[in-house]
């Protein structure tokens, strides 16, 4: 369910709460070839299914940094902001992946807005984000992301 938010005001009001879960989001096989073919990250964990199978992991797993990069389209499941012209990703204060995601799971976010503080022009907002997959019982990827967003 999305959160929908007015204004800097609104995103202010809205520090400490938790905004919920994404959908879930099936990642597979093709969707990894297809992150090792734009990153040439051709490692055999991810990409030869059959030597995968005899691999620490049981069979192919996505790359930490795709799982990363699918915060994105995750993220915009949980906040939209009115009355904001622009939002940018401006970073990562810390990311962790405490345990693999195996091909064909599922994975949502969960997320906290931790802080916001005023910037030139706008506002950075410390998002606490938690990726969970149906695969397991721990988080695939943990990290404080910081968006910057701009009137």
């Amino acid at each position: 369910m999305t959160v929908v938010v007015r204004g800097f005001d609104g995103l202010k009001a809205m520090t400490g709460q938790h905004l919920g879960y994404s959908d879930w989001l099936e990642v597979t096989q093709d969707r990894i070839n297809m992150f090792a073919d734009a990153t040439d990250d051709h490692q055999w964990i991810h990409v030869d299914i059959e030597r995968a199978k005899s691999g620490p992991f049981g069979g192919p797993i996505a790359h930490g940094y795709l799982t990363l990069s699918l915060l994105i389209p995750l993220w915009i499941e949980l906040l939209e902001l009115e009355d904001v012209t622009l939002g940018v990703n401006y970073g990562l204060n810390k990311v962790r992946f405490p345990a693999p995601l195996p091909v064909g799971a599922k994975i949502r976010l969960g997320a906290t807005l931790a802080a916001v503080t005023e910037v030139p022009g706008g506002v950075e907002a410390l998002v606490d984000a938690v990726v969970e997959s149906d695969a397991g019982v721990k988080p695939v990827c943990v990290a404080q992301v910081v968006y910057r967003y701009y009137a």
